[in-house]
């Protein structure tokens, strides 16, 4: 090594020719340009290792691809790790795997596995729904992309064509998808935090569509036909406990045991399986206790509550319901999502607080601050008006 502390200049480092053996030129603090028989110049910075208390040369690069400014970046930015006791050559080794874990951890790569830990807990429809969505309107565009690179602008021009196509619905359910994506590599600790939580304001709310359901005064109607029907005894139950606990078709399909408290009356669904991806307590009545008790001889060793016909491993289709009720001959007047529809008919016409109901049917408060405050479950009063329901149902078998 050259004993000159002085500093080097471009013209120097230009000028060095090889010779028949290597030598090298400094630069003070450690810096040193090394330059090779076959004309190579490398620079290296020389330091004293933490620990060790070795001196050792570390390879920063390639002169000119690395020029002088730039080597004396690299050089003071490892000895400031330096003065924190960190060794430059350990920590650059750490980053770079750092790097390459990055890089692997795509948009495509992450989704898959953020869907091969919850689509046990999604029907064979919506599995195939979502992978599908993202295959065809995602993946082309952004499934390479590292997380850490994903930003919403870009996701926002990718979902645009639809937009103009106006497949808002679709668009909206891309957007749920990508944020539960974001959600679990949050979690995981892919990423720090969320880039894509705000995106759907970017687009145009889908117009709503009502399900079909029937009135208050047809409840008996329905009761009727539902002791009458030829059905499976598991549908049956099901299309009852959809009714009793007014969760939605897919909550009330993939319901487990473990999910379910019976001694203190409630049923908690985690946020993976909720539309609007928050925990959501149902407060059970004596009713939809009751069918527990019936079905517990059926399904009380499997995992759902309600099983496949064909597969008692597997969950009962969120379809059957509707199905059983075109059979029964409520086709375009009745479906399974329809039975929130007339719950929160019946409750509100008879005045029940409507944050309750809300609560109750898992609605999400359109006031995004209200809803970011107002945390209350209301479980001992939801415990009332859930009993309250389910005797108004038991009420309309007897007209």
């Amino acid at each position: 090594m050259a004993n000159t502390t002085s500093l080097l200049t471009d013209t120097q480092i230009k000028r060095a020719k090889p010779r028949s053996n290597e030598y090298s030129l400094s630069d003070p603090r450690g810096l040193l340009l090394r330059v090779m028989p076959s004309g190579t110049k490398k620079w290296l910075f020389n330091y004293q290792k933490p620990l060790t208390k070795k001196r050792t040369n570390m390879k920063l690069g390639i002169y000119p691809e690395l020029n002088l400014v730039d080597a004396r970046q690299l050089r003071d930015y490892y000895r400031s790790l330096l003065a924190n006791g960190k060794d430059p050559q350990i920590e650059r080794k750490q980053q770079h795997s750092k790097d390459l874990e990055e890089q692997a951890n795509t948009l495509k790569s992450v989704a898959l596995n953020w869907f091969e830990n919850h689509s046990s807990d999604l029907s064979h429809k919506y599995s195939n729904d979502i992978m599908s969505s993202l295959r065809n309107h995602v993946f082309p565009a952004l499934g390479d992309r590292p997380l850490k690179e994903l930003k919403a602008p870009e996701t926002i021009r990718t979902l645009r064509p639809l937009a103009d196509q106006n497949k808002l619905e679709m668009v909206k359910r891309i957007c749920q998808r990508l944020n539960m994506i974001m959600s679990y590599a949050v979690n995981t600790g892919i990423v720090d935090s969320n880039p894509l939580a705000g995106i759907g304001v970017a687009f145009k709310a889908p117009k709503k569509k009502s399900h079909p359901t029937i009135a208050p005064r047809e409840l008996p109607q329905l009761m009727e036909a539902i002791d009458n029907a030829s059905i499976l005894s598991t549908t049956k139950c099901l299309i009852e406990w959809q009714m009793h606990t007014m969760v939605r078709p897919s909550e009330a399909a993939l319901a487990k045991w473990t999910e379910i408290d019976v001694g203190s009356g409630i049923w908690s669904i985690p946020s993976e399986r909720m539309k609007n991806g928050r925990d959501h307590k149902v407060l059970l009545s004596s009713q939809a206790l009751q069918i527990l008790r019936d079905i517990k001889p059926v399904s009380g060793q499997r995992t759902f509550v309600f099983p496949s016909n064909r597969n008692p491993r597997s969950h009962a289709s969120s379809a059957s319901v509707n199905m059983a009720f075109r059979r029964m001959g409520f086709k375009g007047r009745l479906v399974g999502h329809g039975l929130r529809a007339l719950a929160s008919t019946v409750l509100n016409e008879e005045g029940f607080d409507k944050d309750l109901i809300e609560t109750a049917l898992s609605h999400v408060d359109k006031n995004t601050v209200r809803s970011a405050y107002n945390r209350a479950e209301y479980l001992d009063r939801r415990r009332s008006m859930m009993q309250w329901w389910s005797d108004y149902i038991d009420k309309a078998k007897s007209f």
